[in-house]
């Protein structure tokens, strides 16, 4: 008998904490909010166009920096635009596993080159820096080749990953020249 009452305790107190919480939540007052006059436009056409916030803050994502408003807080991505740029250029004619222009971090999917089919390439780069320094950005590489009817692991020259980090550098600086130009 003592078993059955402490099961019937435990359910009706399970029923009334589950009952008292939905009662609480009745109390809450929520009320549709339309657009007003007040963030009301019109475009070209006639049609209405209300404005709304954005992620990136009111003057939108600057890839290539721009002038810095005085008394503003620059809304950019987190990494060095130059530098995020380049790498993009240079690792694409590899497909895209990841790219994320905050952590600054490009992952590549293999690439397989249709003049070698039995080995296969990965990048991993990561922008370190928002300065465009020599020492703002990492490449790692990796390659793959058939054997065996699998793909295994292979060695990889010490110099790929310098010569690409060099590739990336130059195209970052030509960028920066070409941005510079077009400022003038």
């Amino acid at each position: 008998m003592m078993k059955l009452n402490n099961k019937f305790f435990t359910t009706s107190l399970i029923l009334a904490s589950a009952a008292f919480g939905l009662s609480a939540c009745s109390g809450i007052k929520t009320e549709a909010k339309y657009p007003t006059s007040a963030n009301r436009k019109v475009n070209s056409d006639g049609n209405n166009i209300y404005s709304r916030d954005s992620v990136f803050g009111k003057d939108g994502l600057k890839v290539f920096g721009g002038k810095k408003k005085e008394g503003s807080a620059q809304n950019d991505i987190g990494v060095n635009s130059f530098l995020w740029r380049a790498t993009l250029d240079t690792v694409s004619f590899m497909p895209l596993a990841s790219a994320d222009p905050f952590g600054g971090v490009i992952l590549t999917d293999w690439y397989t080159d249709p003049k070698s089919p039995n080995e296969r390439v990965k990048i991993n780069a990561f922008i370190m820096e928002r300065e465009l320094k020599a020492s703002g950005i990492r490449v790692r590489t990796f390659r793959q080749e058939i054997r065996g009817g699998a793909w295994r692991d292979a060695a990889v020259s010490e110099d790929t990953a310098r010569k690409l980090e060099d590739t990336i550098l130059t195209r970052a600086r030509q960028l920066r020249i070409s941005h510079l130009a077009d400022e003038k």
